[in-house]
């Protein structure tokens, strides 16, 4: 009787993992280098086709390791440029990653968890639930996939993916190692070279994590806000009732302050039609960040079904935005990306359910989770 091998899986492997589970396996520790660059800068999944690597090494990998990425379910391509990809990770669960095109930069906008267990009340991913934590193969798996994808293998100076953010499905912060693991191979000369100012962590306020950020990583920090008292967060963002506003904001302001650096907090705040869009929010939101050093980033909600919430108008938006900007701070406005292929703010869910009863390809998926705040948090990011 034999028993079955589990297979290491080199993709989710930071460089210093990947150095150790070559000592593990008795080779030099140069080989992680090897390797590395043959998954993350040419897309190989194949040992055969490490060419560099010797035949007995090869021969050895692919019994005990393997390199595989999250299962694409399917890839739209907007009329804008906007890509999204379904993909399904190991919990059967389905995920989406959208990429946002705009000038000289590419966003990449990567998912951290299937659904979500905070319960932000204009999230269509928190209606989901909670259903898994993404490993960090997954994670990296995003990078991965929409990387070939773009044809950027091997790796040129002129890259498709020039940012990502981790502001897809999920509180990244609740899936701490995974996510940190991921945005490593990111940054990784050996991975995707991302510069720490280009690579984004959003968070709807989980304060022990964000002081634990600041000992493992110095990605920039995003801070889903979307109120400016505690009060009406309290409604909007559950997890304000356990870490308020005047906590929530030191704890960021601690973690700028560790970068060292003259790098400024995002400000990321959904408009909600008579919820927090009138312009005494404005002069709330004024004071409450009159000491942070931020930029602003409002995005117009996109209804999904049965939310409950409408997108305000254009003139209270620029209402919103204009006492924002009478107080110097800098304030950008979201434009809707991707509508034609379901991939702007709050339309996911209910469209790829639709999809779901009508394609094949999506027969087997049985949870389908999707982020009101997933294509447009990316756009503006640096």
């Amino acid at each position: 009787m034999t028993t079955s091998t589990v297979k290491t899986n080199l993709l989710g492997l930071t460089q210093p993992e990947m150095e150790k589970f070559f000592d593990s396996i008795g080779e030099k520790r140069f080989r992680a280098g090897q390797v590395m660059k043959w998954i993350h800068h040419f897309g190989v999944d194949d040992f055969d086709a490490m060419t560099n690597v010797s035949k007995a090494l090869r021969d050895k990998l692919k019994v005990i390791a393997e390199v595989r990425g999250p299962e694409v379910v399917s890839e739209d391509i907007s009329t804008d440029g906007t890509r999204k990809w379904v993909v399904r990770v190991a919990s059967g669960s389905c995920v989406e990653t959208v990429y946002i095109p705009q000038g000289k930069r590419g966003t990449l906008c990567v998912s951290s968890q299937a659904g979500c267990a905070l319960d932000c009340s204009f999230c269509s991913t928190g209606k989901q639930g909670f259903n898994s934590n993404l490993t960090a193969a997954e994670v990296i798996g995003q990078v991965w996939i929409a990387n070939k994808s773009f044809g950027s293998v091997p790796a040129t100076v002129d890259r498709a993916i020039t940012n990502v953010v981790m502001m897809g499905m999920g509180e990244p912060l609740l899936n701490f190692d995974n996510v940190v693991a991921a945005m490593h191979l990111m940054m990784d000369d050996l991975g995707y070279g991302i510069s720490k100012r280009r690579v984004t962590l959003s968070t709807s306020g989980v304060v022990p994590m964000i002081d634990e950020l600041s000992k493992h990583i110095d990605v920039s920090l995003a801070l889903s806000l979307h109120a400016p008292n505690d009060a009406l967060r309290n409604q909007l963002v559950p997890i304000n009732k356990k870490y308020p506003l005047k906590m929530l904001l030191e704890s960021c302001q601690r973690y700028m302050s560790s970068l060292g650096e003259k790098r400024v907090l995002t400000i990321e705040y959904t408009l909600l039609k008579d919820i927090n869009d009138k312009v005494e929010h404005a002069v709330e939101m004024v004071e409450l960040l009159k000491d942070i050093p931020c930029k602003i980033n409002l995005i117009p909600f996109n209804p999904f079904p049965h939310s409950g919430y409408e997108r305000p108008s254009n003139n209270a938006i620029r209402r919103f935005q204009d006492q924002l900007h009478q107080a110097g701070f800098n304030v950008t406005v979201r434009t809707t990306r991707g509508e034609d292929i379901d991939a702007a703010c709050g339309q996911l869910v209910g469209q790829v359910l639709d999809r779901t009863r009508r394609s094949e390809r999506y027969i087997a998926v049985r949870e389908l989770n999707a982020d009101g705040d997933l294509a447009q948090n990316a756009a503006n990011t640096n």
